[in-house]
């Protein structure tokens, strides 16, 4: 960006305010530094100016400047540290290596290739999409450049290390189905095709990337949207002459509509419905057995009923308190710890319940009921952090019969962030992982398109407020 010419806008010293507000990026961007850190790279009182300056592409670029050199720079509201400060600081951030004859293709504003990247036996360092990563070249520690990832460093290895660091194709696609199913109505229709590129899927594109048709395979809107009519997602067709528009929009395609497999053929998730019962632990089969149901599962109100069938048969109602049940010898054995034989002689009405182990029934259409222990797990989401970022972590979908690949697919387009789907302990252990506080675009999937019960989500409360 800086190798080739660019023209200065105004050169002001830095206001006091704007000062904190740099310092207070800085720690957000690298919670790693010390205070010494901190006040050597933005001091309080050393001069510091403000440069703002047009790049040779165009682009507005502010620069950060102590003393006569860069330490940092802004552009589309994203701060990178100068190659400057890294030299200082080369552990601020990860890293990656490339050969020297590299550096000539990156100086002329080329993206730096998988196959350029030298994987060192210790194996590429932990990286997510969209983080800041240095560039050095072999031999040597110190940066050459700067910039963001494209991929996950899983994501790298397993593309072989080929290509970019992600495909425009894949990215401009992302941004199309996002921005024709959250940003276009079907009242904005007829709707010309610059007007979508420039207005729908372009503020579409999550930050820190930059949206480039003319990188992509297709190199031209027209190619790709009459790609897109192919696959039947939508209707392009001329307005006036060499003048082209959206007509109409296939709103059911299946690309638009969550699914889920159900083992024969994808139909559109419907959630499950979920029935309460009990079971009768060998401990209490004393109880029950006269009601020849030892090892059944029972409902809440069967249960009671034979409760107070066995009470009012065996007289065993308090006679002072209606609440309140006699110990006899046999709801001694079935209901007490030994520690209790001898001081507790009544129980109250709710105590056989606790007494009793609980399961549920989980009813998906169209299939067997499914019983399982315990009551029911929620679908749990928490704020966890990774490589000192916030990122969303989401349990038990599959309990619910959620296809999580396809969840991921759904979340990644609404929020516009790396989604993954990982292992954890267990065997059959899955949980979707997305970078940053995805708690509300997560909440939004689980509750409008799938229809969860809110009842059934926990941790909805963790959301960002809005502003």
């Amino acid at each position: 960006m800086f190798v080739k010419p660019f023209r200065v806008k105004s050169n002001t010293v830095i206001k006091g305010s704007d000062r904190r507000k740099l310092k207070a990026q800085v720690v957000s961007l690298f919670p790693s530094l010390s205070g010494h850190q901190l006040s050597q790279l933005v001091p309080n009182k050393e001069e510091l100016n403000v440069v703002k300056i047009n790049s040779h592409k165009g682009d507005a670029v502010t620069v950060f400047v102590l003393n006569r050199n860069p330490i940092f720079f802004e552009v589309e509201k994203r701060l990178y540290p100068t190659v400057y400060t890294l030299w200082s600081y080369p552990d601020l951030m990860a890293a990656v290596t490339t050969w020297p004859a590299v550096l000539e293709k990156l100086a002329g504003g080329a993206d730096l290739m998988l196959p350029g990247v030298v994987v060192p036996p210790s194996g590429l360092p932990d990286i997510l999409q969209g983080d800041l990563c240095a560039v050095n070249l072999v031999g040597s520690r110190a940066p050459i450049a700067v910039g963001l990832a494209c991929m996950t460093t899983a994501q790298m290895v397993a593309a072989r290390m080929k290509g970019k660091g992600i495909s425009m194709d894949e990215l401009l696609l992302q941004c199309f189905l996002h921005a024709l199913k959250f940003k276009v109505k079907k009242e904005d229709l007829p709707l010309l095709t610059s007007t979508f590129l420039r207005n729908r899927m372009y503020p579409c594109c999550p930050e820190g990337r930059q949206l480039d048709i003319k990188k992509s395979s297709y190199k031209k809107l027209s190619k790709f949207l009459q790609s897109m009519q192919q696959r039947q997602m939508l209707k392009v067709d001329e307005l006036s002459k060499g003048v082209e528009g959206i007509v109409s929009v296939n709103w059911k395609h299946v690309e638009y509509v969550p699914k889920v497999d159900d083992g024969d053929s994808e139909s559109v998730y419907q959630p499950p419905e979920f029935n309460f019962y009990y079971t009768i632990p060998s401990k209490l089969f004393p109880l029950f057995e006269h009601a020849g149901l030892k090892g059944a599962t029972l409902t809440h109100e069967d249960i009671r009923s034979i409760v107070i069938n066995y009470v009012k048969s065996n007289e065993l109602m308090d006679d002072c308190n209606k609440n309140y049940v006699i110990i006899n010898p046999v709801l001694c054995d079935c209901l007490l710890e030994k520690s209790e034989y001898h001081t507790v002689t009544k129980l109250k009405w709710d105590d056989f319940f606790a007494r009793l182990d609980q399961c549920h029934e989980v009813v998906f259409p169209g299939q067997r009921p499914i019983i399982r222990k315990g009551s029911i797990e929620p679908i749990d989401i928490n704020i966890d952090r990774a490589s000192n970022k916030k990122v969303t972590v989401v349990k038990n979908l599959e309990l619910f019969g959620l296809d999580l690949q396809m969840v991921k697919i759904a979340l990644q387009r609404r929020a516009q962030a790396t989604v993954a789907v990982k292992q954890t302990h267990g065997k059959d252990k899955w949980i979707l992982w997305a970078q940053g506080n995805q708690i509300a675009h997560v909440g939004k999937l689980l509750l409008e398109e799938y229809r969860i019960p809110q009842k059934y989500i926990k941790g909805l409360e963790k959301a960002p407020k809005k502003k």
